[in-house]
């Protein structure tokens, strides 16, 4: 079931939410176990097939936690239940994700000569449940998450809200707040701010997202033969489109759950204003970031560190560094965490080379920072030449990784990469003189097949919104829009929501145009991963 479909928006919606407060009102755990009914139900609507993996999966990471708090005081044997739950986790997501892909690879260069099945349809947010579900299992054998019933439990993983495409929840933020009486208590102002944070992420998906889609589609299908400036203008409208489509679904997600009177933590936080790979990361899908940092990257470092000060090296300090030392303890922790953020959205070559880029922009980052001038620019007209070269060099960055993250195969991408620099077929002169034929032939005669006017009519309001505007976190700042701590920039156009008849009418409108706008059921782009 989709957000933006008309049985979610006029049906299932305002019946889960009646009937959530109705029990709410005098008993609690038969709200609960609506809630979760619902969430099974939501999931289930797509495929029923797949419902049960869901709870066959919900049944056993439970037995495994549920053994480890009971045999706590046999830390041999929890570690061995706690190997055993995430190899069962990875196994399920490798199976459905990974196994055909692979084998399809080794078969195509006559490496593997066994049977191949023709396709495997991916479970729905998979990856998602897989990962929420490992950490868990990670804090119960650290002794940091404290269980407090299955069926509380089975919210935490199943919450509709969630359940697709994240973001991806923590326990210790989520479980106080099913067990909290007050959450099943009817509340005007959480509806309002809920509904108000949901109706903007619909917009996004609607308005904004998909009218992008044809262009990208149509650049990406056609890899190598556009234009210099189609090229790269076909790749920012992709940027755009996955930015307002998991942006909105995201909004969507934290607005679905405070009518629920649940906070969810924030994944965007204008990641495009990023004037640095690392502050794009820390903007970008947070709660990945988060939690990839949290149970992979923070382990290696800590593991590597610990090594050398055992063995009397050099350590992460100003004036003590070495390459080698930067190399180990904060590059190769680094390589690793992005190939899995990579490896995580897909199965293709293509998925880890985004993850490498990302991991050497990173580390380039880093480097920067440790070992990079430390000069400070006083004038403000240098201060802001300096921050539009980083945010230039960043965006610009982020969209040569875009390439490899869009593309079908890695073929694809490098037509693609030799169209963005002029070497594309859709540039008649090869070498040096083909990004200035395209630039002419773009400012000439010659105009591409398709409306390249709308494109960047497109981009310049899509940017425009991103860079000036508050987002959602800025704009019901006031009112707690997530668990997630902001950036304190002010958007050059500030703003805040207010709970009145102005903002009522505003988005009341802005709802009605984009319900008029549904004209099919658009799936998100994040649930294939």
């Amino acid at each position: 079931m989709l957000f933006n479909s008309l049985f979610f928006l006029f049906i299932f919606l305002p019946a889960s939410l009646a009937v959530y407060y109705l029990l709410g009102l005098s008993h609690e755990t038969a709200a609960k176990w609506w809630l979760a009914f619902l969430s099974l139900f939501f999931y289930g609507w797509w495929s029923p097939v797949f419902l049960i993996l869901l709870v066959a999966s919900i049944l056993f990471n439970y037995a495994c936690g549920y053994a480890m708090q009971v045999l706590g005081n046999r830390p041999r044997t929890c570690s061995w239940i706690l190997a055993l739950g995430v190899t069962a986790n990875l196994g399920a997501l490798f199976y459905y994700k990974y196994l055909l892909a692979l084998l399809s690879w080794f078969h195509d260069r006559t490496l593997y000569a066994g049977p191949l099945w023709g396709s495997l349809i991916l479970p729905l947010g998979i990856s998602f449940f897989t990962f929420t579900q490992i950490g868990f299992l990670i804090d119960v054998r650290d002794g940091s998450a404290k269980e407090r019933g299955f069926l509380e439990y089975l919210l935490f993983v199943t919450f509709f809200p969630h359940l697709i495409a994240g973001p991806i929840l923590h326990h210790r933020e989520m479980m106080p707040q099913f067990a909290e009486k007050q959450t099943y208590r009817f509340r005007w102002d959480n509806i309002a701010i809920g509904l108000s944070i949901f109706v903007l992420g619909l917009a996004k998906k609607v308005l904004l997202a998909d009218p992008l889609s044809a262009i990208a589609a149509d650049v990406f299908r056609n890899t190598g033969e556009k234009h210099l400036l189609e090229a790269w203008a076909g790749v920012a409208c992709y940027s755009l489109q996955l930015y307002f489509d998991f942006a909105g679904y995201s909004e969507m997600a934290l607005g679905l759950a405070r009518m629920f009177n649940i906070f969810f933590p924030a994944n965007f936080d204008s990641p495009y204003k990023s004037r640095s790979i690392i502050d794009f990361w820390q903007r970008w899908h947070i709660s990945l970031t988060r939690y990839l940092t949290l149970y992979l990257y923070n382990p290696i470092s800590l593991w590597v560190i610990r090594r050398r000060a055992a063995q009397g090296k050099s350590l992460l300090r100003p004036g003590d560094i070495t390459a080698e030392g930067f190399l180990k303890m904060l590059a190769g922790p680094t390589l690793v965490t992005m190939t899995l953020v990579g490896i995580w959205h897909g199965a293709g070559l293509q998925f880890m080379i985004f993850g490498l880029l990302h991991g050497l922009y990173l580390s380039v980052n880093h480097l920067w920072r440790w070992f990079g001038p430390k000069k400070t620019v006083s004038s403000p007209v240098l201060r802001g030449l300096d921050g539009l070269w980083k945010w230039a060099l960043t965006y610009t960055a982020v969209l040569v990784s875009f390439v490899f993250f869009r593309a079908k195969n890695l073929r694809d991408a490098w037509n693609l990469i030799q169209s963005l620099i002029g070497r594309g077929t859709g540039d008649s002169v090869g070498g040096l003189s083909g990004p200035v034929e395209s630039v002419l032939d773009y400012l000439g005669i010659t105009v591409p097949y398709w409306n390249f006017t709308n494109c960047w009519l497109s981009l310049a309001v899509g940017m425009a919104i991103i860079l000036f505007f508050p987002n959602v976190l800025q704009l019901f700042d006031a009112e707690k829009a997530s668990l997630t701590k902001i950036k304190a920039e002010k958007p050059v156009l500030s703003f805040v929501w207010r709970n009145n008849w102005g903002w009522a009418l505003a988005l009341a409108l802005l709802a009605s145009m984009t319900l008029l706008m549904i004209t099919g059921n658009s799936e998100f782009l994040y649930f294939k991963f």
